[in-house]
């Protein structure tokens, strides 16, 4: 059984740090990302660098990606500007994104949900007379962090909305990472009577612990595609108290160990997760990051043992 992962710690996970990694720095990241096996990256962001500055090099970043055929590359664009910006790097696919609910829309785009649908129908129509793929994003489908519950009609109405603008998938996020198990297989039984199995995705956060747990329920819904960041890293700079993503190296520690398959070496995604530690210059939440560190740190000291007895 085949598991797609989408990665999206140089965007999501990036764009919420203090510390502002260098464009060499992100093209390396995504390289060691490439190179564990992750087919799917998505890459940085064309929003309004005033917004998210930590992402102002989404240019640089997406000219110099590493070219390596089986891997799609993509960006979040929030309009025609951004998609003009993103389709000049060479990039052959964008996402867009919108909330569920309408405080979060607001801050998060400064629109209404029903302002926010002809800017992003607009946005498709022209990424797809380019050739280009679109995926969608709905963020607060399972809690916001100004309203509180959000009615699950919203994100019915959301998500068929953006179908019907020629979006290919459509991503289901825990922006807040509130949800639990059965709200997962609620949710998704809900969307299923409206969207095929195939189309949809998961994006969970981990803020409260619940991150797998949610990915498995929904892996009993028939999803197969899930939102990843490396290390754990990300949040929503509009969403107050949201912490990272499930980790990367959580996902396929759990999803291998479950007889899944995703073509990815959970060794070279260790290796990537060590990299972007080291130059955030802090932990990250990825359990089995930090599991694989202290197992090697524990190994050092034998290491020198034995060499010295030599």
């Amino acid at each position: 059984m085949q598991v797609q992962i989408v990665e999206v710690g140089p965007r999501d996970g990036l764009q919420n740090e203090q510390k502002v990694l260098s464009a060499p720095e992100k093209i390396r990241l995504i390289e060691m990302l490439a190179e564990a096996g992750l087919q799917r990256v998505e890459a940085s962001s064309f929003v309004n660098p005033k917004w998210i500055p930590q992402l102002a090099d989404a240019g640089e970043v997406c000219r110099s990606l590493p070219h390596q055929s089986r891997v799609r590359y993509s960006a979040l664009v929030p309009n025609l500007k951004g998609l003009e910006r993103a389709r000049e790097c060479g990039l052959t696919e964008v996402a867009l994104f919108m909330s569920a609910s309408e405080t979060h829309n607001l801050k998060n785009i400064n629109k209404s949900i029903e302002e926010t649908f002809p800017v992003l129908r607009e946005t498709a129509r022209e990424a797809l007379a380019l050739g280009m793929r679109v995926r969608g994003y709905v963020s607060t489908v399972f809690g916001c962090p100004y309203e509180g519950e959000v009615p699950l009609d919203n994100t019915r109405k959301v998500t068929n909305e953006l179908i019907s603008m020629g979006v290919y998938e459509v991503s289901i996020g825990d922006t807040i990472g509130v949800a639990t198990p059965l709200q997962v297989h609620q949710v998704y039984a809900a969307l299923v009577k409206d969207v095929t199995t195939e189309r949809l995705a998961g994006h969970f956060h981990d803020t409260r612990g619940t991150g797998l747990a949610n990915v498995a329920a929904a892996l009993d819904e028939g999803i197969r595609i899930f939102d990843s960041s490396i290390g754990g890293l990300g949040g929503c700079p509009y969403a107050p108290g949201a912490s990272g993503n499930i980790s990367s190296e959580d996902l396929v520690y759990m999803l291998h160990g479950m007889g899944y398959e995703t073509g990815v070496s959970l060794e070279k995604l260790v290796e990537a997760g060590a990299y972007v530690q080291q130059l955030l210059g802090r932990a990250l939440p990825s359990k089995v990051l930090q599991a694989a560190l202290a197992q090697s740190h524990r190994r050092q000291p034998e290491s020198r043992a034995e060499g010295g007895k030599a």
